[in-house]
């Protein structure tokens, strides 16, 4: 059965493929293979710089013709390098071997065997993963984000005067303001994203176990933890040191646990908008021939946000794996990490999925101020929280109490209840005055 959207195992590469098309560039195996070869050029090309004595005569104006191998690269160099993966049964080998290739096409294989030399596996991998993902956080992920997050910083602008009655436990509460609702999450995620920024893209440069053995023994006379530390600041990556044979993942996790906030938070949001629109607070822009369900035809289900905050559940159950497991291996290392490492793609597809649905819903929104303004007229029991706090300020005996048995009674509480109330008070006339000014659409704070 030939690989199709319909054919797919995954939704994020079927039925959800066109939004997760991006992310082919930094998780596919094609963009594994591209970064192991950027990597392993890379890391020539330093060695040129240094320059090893053996590479002092490398003409250095061929680094760009080096950098086309990977700048160019292609499915069919990725499939050329699955080829000879075959015959090595080693992935991380095949890449050497086409990359030697290249130089003998380049006439530049003299200088071959310093093509991933005193290296392990783990170096380009744990080099070359964290650089992809990295580059899928800052071009692709980070972005769309934040295109929410203009969206929902519009919207706390828009509405910021728009009273609204809060609920708390489920109850009505003090009143708040549409705006300020989408502000806090607005607020929330920014301050997420600069969490983010502060952390740092690990990676593992330091051959077999960790301690450049094979540099030493060949080139004592280098600083070689100098020049890997140098090396993968070169490509935007803090290296880890010391470490075995892997990166030690801790920082990799403190990347996930961040994300994963974020997508709680989106979570968090996607719920508060569903319970809104049940409460006729939100109506959704309908298009003519959507269908909301099969057997009932006025219904306009909140589906975007039903879409996003199941696809951020999803993500997040990765992530928490990728957190919990990655930092965890026998010894000087295990082989699960790497099995695990390939799956880091897919926590960033449900959570880009969730991305484009939540801006879709967001745009769908229409303001109820109808319902939202029913809703405050009828419960005029939520100023008793307004009026007691005057009444405390001016010294009336048990304020708290008295409003409790005015609003607890069973009868309904409106505005000629609490007019009457006031009416009854032992206070001064100015004081009635600036309490017959509170009312359910006023009472909203800062």
């Amino acid at each position: 059965m030939e690989l199709t959207s319909l054919t797919a195992v995954s939704p994020v590469d079927g039925r959800y493929a066109s939004k997760t098309e991006a992310l082919r560039n930094y998780f596919s195996e094609y963009a594994l293979i591209r970064y192991r070869v950027r990597v392993e050029i890379e890391y020539f090309i330093a060695l040129c710089e240094l320059p090893l004595p053996q590479l002092a005569d490398f003409d250095h104006s061929k680094f760009e013709d080096l950098r086309d191998i990977y700048r160019s690269f292609t499915e069919a160099d990725a499939l050329k390098v699955k080829e000879i993966e075959k015959v090595t049964n080693h992935d991380v080998k095949a890449v050497e071997y086409f990359i030697k290739d290249r130089f003998k096409e380049l006439d530049v294989i003299r200088w071959g065997e310093f093509v991933h030399f005193g290296l392990t596996s783990q170096d380009i991998n744990n080099t070359s993963i964290p650089l992809s993902f990295k580059e899928a956080m800052d071009e692709v992920y980070v972005p769309a984000l934040k295109e929410v997050l203009d969206i929902i910083s519009g919207m706390a602008e828009q509405w910021k005067d728009i009273p609204m009655l809060a609920k708390t436990h489920g109850q009505p509460a003090s009143p708040t303001r549409v705006g300020k609702e989408f502000k806090v999450y607005q607020v929330r995620i920014e301050e997420q994203l600069r969490q983010l920024s502060l952390l740092s893209y690990p990676a593992k440069f330091g051959g077999a176990t960790g301690n450049m053995n094979a540099h030493r023994v060949a080139y004592p006379q280098y600083d070689w933890i100098d020049f890997g530390n140098s090396f993968v600041a070169g490509l935007g990556l803090r290296r880890s040191f010391p470490t075995t044979q892997i990166e030690h993942y801790d920082n990799l996790a403190a990347l996930f646990d961040c994300v994963r906030r974020i997508n709680t938070i989106v979570i968090d949001l996607c719920r508060d908008i569903w319970t809104y629109i049940s409460m006729e607070y939100f109506r959704q822009k309908v298009a003519r021939n959507e269908v909301g369900s099969s057997a009932m035809p006025h219904k306009v289900n909140p589906i975007d946000f039903e879409n996003a905050e199941g696809n951020m559940g999803v993500a997040n159950a990765v992530l928490t794996h990728l957190s919990m497991k990655l930092p965890v291996s026998r010894l000087q290392r295990d082989l699960t990490d790497s099995t695990v490492l390939r799956n880091i793609g897919v926590p960033f597809a449900h959570g880009l999925i969730a991305i484009a649905s939540l801006k879709k819903g967001l745009g769908k929104l229409i303001l109820n101020e109808a319902a939202i303004s029913a809703d405050l007229e009828r419960n005029w029991a939520v100023v008793a929280e307004a009026l007691q706090t005057i009444l405390r300020r001016e010294g009336y005996p048990n304020p708290y109490e008295t409003l409790k048995a005015l609003t607890r009674t069973g009868a309904g509480i409106n505005h000629e209840t609490i007019a009457d109330f006031i009416e009854t008070l032992n206070v001064s006339e100015s004081v009635k005055e600036e309490m017959r000014t509170v009312s359910p659409s006023t009472y909203t704070g800062f």
